[in-house]
């Protein structure tokens, strides 16, 4: 795996073409890696197989064209969040080989002359979609590419202009992608995880709120506060609407704040302008960071599969 990277020409550049801008979820990608690949150590014994993957990563994508990249990372694991829920996701039980990682990550990449965002009062989805609403507000910006399979981040997406990329199924959801997956609009995805949970974030959703019913009427009155507290008034097709109704009203204040949760910070300040965010080479030192990886040792021994306990990062990226 050889890491060689030569800086872009810029003369000639045309400031004035449109451009596509990718945000890139790195603690979705550095766990995805940590399980599909071998062990790798360097020469100090550290474990810097996902960190390799990574990198090779997001430097294919480069060189495929991609000129405008942002990576978010979770410096820390826990957030805000963690003080408004108790059971919200913690690093417990993360592999410590694993959790060594991220600050390595974000050297490399940074090294490489790419932009990151080591999030620790927020997460990095908060970091995907303040940097996705930052970027679609400039008038030069075409489409904006957030790489996460994260449900989450569905409620980014707007139209074509902000689209949701799976680089594992190379699946792209725009904002019909978003309805035909979830039954509803992006802006009600936080209403909608409100209802039905979200066990990989650790919070439960509301008892018999299943996906189907919090659809249909999500998809009628869109926000928690646009639902009738009268059943009858819903006309839509939900099972048992007396009780999900009962539910709603009795523990009101849990869904919102359970909404609260899934809904993403976009008040945070990354970049001033896109072009911040445009690829222009690697920085000195890259070199001998990508030398130190390239050296790494292989291991044959096949890691252990992920928990099938604790946080939500662990569970998510053993997703497909």
């Amino acid at each position: 795996m050889e890491f060689d990277l030569l800086a872009p020409s810029l003369v000639g550049l045309s400031w004035s073409k449109p451009l596509n801008v990718y945000l890139i979820d790195g603690t979705y990608e550095l766990f995805r890696h940590y399980y599909a690949l071998p062990h790798a150590r360097d020469e100090n014994g550290r474990e810097v197989a996902a960190v390799r993957g990574v990198l090779a990563s997001v430097l294919g994508m480069i060189k495929r064209g991609a000129t405008h990249v942002g990576v978010a990372t979770d410096h820390v694991i826990e957030s805000f969040r963690n003080d408004l829920w108790p059971g919200y996701k913690t690093s417990a039980g993360v592999e410590p080989d694993l959790l060594a990682q991220f600050p390595l990550l974000e050297e490399v990449l940074s090294a490489a002359g790419v932009v990151v965002w080591p999030m620790v009062e927020f997460e990095a989805d908060d970091a995907l979609a303040a940097a996705a609403v930052a970027a679609a507000l400039n008038p030069r910006v075409e489409q904006v590419v957030i790489c996460t399979p994260d449900k989450d981040l569905a409620q980014c997406v707007r139209g074509s202009r902000i689209v949701q990329l799976n680089r594992r199924t190379r699946v792209t959801m725009d904002e019909p992608g978003v309805v035909q997956k979830f039954g509803v609009l992006p802006g009600s995805i936080p209403d909608y995880l409100a209802l039905v949970g979200d066990a990989a974030d650790g919070y439960p959703g509301l008892a018999g709120w299943g996906t189907k019913s919090s659809a249909a009427v999500l998809a009628k009155f869109l926000h928690l506060e646009g639902i009738p507290k009268d059943c009858r008034e819903w006309r839509v097709n939900a099972t048992n609407a007396s009780a999900l109704a009962d539910t709603l009203c009795r523990e009101w204040d849990r869904a919102v704040l359970f909404r609260r949760l899934a809904t993403l910070r976009t008040d945070i300040t990354l970049f001033h302008d896109v072009e911040e965010l445009r690829w222009a080479g690697p920085n000195p030192g890259f070199d001998e960071l990508a030398a130190r990886l390239d050296a790494a040792r292989i291991e044959s021994r096949p890691r252990a599969a992920p928990q099938s306990k604790g946080t939500r990062i662990v569970r998510r990226a053993a997703q497909p």
